[in-house]
């Protein structure tokens, strides 16, 4: 076929002149140069989007796969022990040879005479006093923690809030017990470092009768608060929002530092037993020790799992979105690629129809040599 072509092509050219023919050569053969650079330029595209797609590829490879926490990372053992009334938490346990331990404890209870935060209540202000609703507040007297009240004091109290109606349920005996008890909540008040920051400048208390018991239980408001320097309800208002505190229950904690002790397992390896020694001396004699059964307990912290769980979540999905947008980007690249290969290859086969054309033209050439060759010699 390709022979018929070039045949068929030097026919036609041989009805040309030299001129045409040598021109249409010369044509041909810059489109050959056109074409091949063509060709060239598109597999320069094609390399490029090659790196590009490896670049992907590689991006691919290197991304690190979220792995989600294990709940054994956020649980732990500890043993406990009771004391009393006192729940104790081993927090160090370190061997010092000779079956030796030296252990630190955390203390837990519970004390029912804890101060605890109340409910923020608006104080009326008339003239120097401050009052809620028809009860006046009464300014805590912190001297009685160290003084005895006298019976002049205590009968001054007593004329002073005769309008109490928890201070009419009380004798003279009990109002000497209520003025230290209320110098012994003062002093609670500032080691409860909340109600310490607000009670720098002292307390005022109120006390509300319990429907149920019939008892009274004291409710403290801030000296602090109790002016009209904060006032939101405007300031002249006479109306302030002053912090309260109350007495009620709360756990206690106490730590304990490095306490001789011996420590007993079982066969299986796991603590079971705890004795504790008041001196070094007790431990090498095996005397005074106090001996205490141990608690496993096992505990997961379940925020600080679930925090690491949303992590794990959130990292997921950013995961999930970055192979997306590269399979994306990836999609795109091979489709410019098929295209250009299908350029190519149209470049291909027009450039082997040049080289075709081109061979035509160059035997007719040769043939308008020879014949002119031909006609000098005769």
């Amino acid at each position: 076929m390709k022979n018929n072509a070039i045949k068929k092509d030097e026919r036609e050219y041989t009805k040309m002149g030299m001129s045409a023919t040598q021109a249409r050569f010369l044509c041909l053969t810059a489109r050959k140069s056109n074409v091949e650079f063509e060709g060239q330029q598109i597999n320069q595209q094609r390399t490029t989007l090659s790196n590009e797609s490896a670049n992907y590829y590689s991006e691919l490879c290197n991304m690190r796969v979220p792995t989600p926490p294990s709940v054994d990372d956020y649980t732990k053992v500890t043993y406990t022990f009771n004391d009393g009334a006192m729940t104790n938490t081993i927090t160090s346990m370190i061997a010092r040879g000779n079956g030796q331990y030296s252990i630190s404890y955390m203390k837990q209870w519970q004390d029912d005479y804890a101060i605890v935060p109340a409910a923020s209540s608006l104080v009326a202000k008339t003239g120097v006093n401050y009052s809620i609703g028809a009860t006046t507040l009464r300014k805590i007297n912190a001297e009685y923690a160290t003084t005895e009240p006298t019976e002049e004091q205590v009968t001054a109290f007593r004329d002073a809030n005769q309008n109490d109606e928890y201070i009419k349920t009380l004798d003279a005996d009990a109002v000497k017990s209520l003025l230290k008890e209320e110098a012994y909540y003062v002093q609670l008040l500032k080691l409860n470092p909340t109600s310490a920051a607000k009670g720098t400048e002292g307390w005022y208390v109120r006390y509300v009768k319990d429907q149920t018991t019939g008892a009274y239980k004291p409710y403290f408001y801030s000296a602090k608060e109790c002016v009209n320097t904060d006032n939101e309800y405007g300031e002249n208002s006479g109306y302030y929002n002053v912090s309260c505190f109350s007495l009620g229950s709360a756990t206690q904690t106490e730590q304990v530092f490095d306490k001789i002790a011996r420590v007993e397992k079982d066969t299986s390896g796991r603590y079971v037993s705890i004795v504790i020694y008041p001196t070094q001396e007790d431990f090498n004699n095996e005397t005074n020790g106090e001996v205490y059964p141990l608690t496993t307990n096992t505990i997961t912290d379940e925020e600080a799992y679930k925090d690491a769980m949303n992590q794990y979540e959130f990292e997921q999905a950013q995961y999930d979105k970055k192979i997306q947008d590269i399979n994306a980007q990836l999609e795109i690249v091979q489709q410019q690629d098929k295209k250009l290969e299908l350029n190519l290859k149209q470049l291909d086969t027009e450039e082997n129809a040049i080289n075709t054309e081109m061979e035509a033209v160059k035997k007719v050439i040769q043939k308008n040599v020879e014949s002119s060759f031909k006609t000098f010699n005769a």
